[in-house]
């Protein structure tokens, strides 16, 4: 399923947060929405969602999640905030199986269906062996990937994932990109990431829209986008930027 937004602009207590954004993620391909601090990434995803009010164009398959209902989005696009509420007395697998909402009648309960749902989404993340486990009792790493089985319990073609790599060491953040962009390819996933890392950006993504001060400055493969003059106008930083063994752009810090 292709995600398009066309001329979006988000305001925030009366600042402008976006402006005029447009960008396109085609079905199956992975997006890395990238910028500084304060760039508008999160309210991007946000508003694409359709949980921030939002002018402008938004169509993810053809429909605006803006003008669905709560269950019928939910069925469309998965969303996997950066810090979620995760209830340290809940289980991993209870929590997988919030993810099933969607297609649970009001007032009645999972089916056996939706518990096998759950069951299969665990195994393919690794995580049945934790089925049982309190979520207040999983390791950092453990609870990014309880969290993406919750958003892949929904059994979308969209994932939004607000920077699924944070506060992870630089070995758990491997396994969940690898992970991210296994699944992709395996269910022909559509996946639309915030991220800080611009060399996981690049390594990862197929394409990169580059934001800054609400604006989108760069699009395009992460090669085209990753460049010194880039990085130093819009995250004021010097970088040496490699190709690596794929072609895909490794940056390095420059020393003064």
């Amino acid at each position: 399923m292709t995600v398009e937004v066309a001329g979006l602009s988000v305001e925030l207590d009366g600042r402008t947060v976006l402006r005029d954004v447009t960008m396109r993620a085609p079905a199956g391909s992975w997006t890395a929405v990238i910028g500084p601090n304060g760039a508008g990434k999160s309210t991007l995803l946000r508003a694409v969602l359709g949980l921030r009010p939002a002018r402008g164009e938004i169509s993810v398959a053809g429909a605006d999640p803006r003008a669905l209902k709560p269950r019928r989005r939910a069925r469309l696009v998965a969303y996997a905030p950066q810090s979620p509420n995760l209830p340290s007395a809940m289980t991993v697998f209870d929590y997988t199986l919030l993810g099933r909402s969607p297609y649970i009648p009001h007032l009645g309960r999972e089916s056996a269906r939706d518990r096998a749902v759950a069951d299969e989404v665990l195994e393919r993340l690794d995580l049945t062996g934790l089925a049982a486990r309190e979520l207040g009792h999983l390791s950092g790493g453990e609870r990014q990937r309880v969290v993406l089985a919750r958003a892949l319990a929904q059994q979308t073609s969209v994932l939004l994932l607000d920077e699924p790599t944070t506060a992870l060491d630089i070995g758990h953040q491997q396994q969940v990109m690898e992970l991210i962009d296994r699944l992709r390819l395996a269910d022909g996933l559509t996946v639309v990431t915030t991220i800080h890392d611009l060399t996981l950006a690049g390594q990862y993504a197929d394409g990169l829209v580059l934001l800054s001060g609400g604006r989108v400055a760069a699009a395009g493969p992460p090669a085209e986008v990753l460049t010194r003059r880039m990085i130093a106008e819009h995250f004021d930083a010097r970088v040496h930027v490699s190709p690596g063994p794929d072609g895909r752009p490794v940056l390095s810090l420059e020393r003064p």
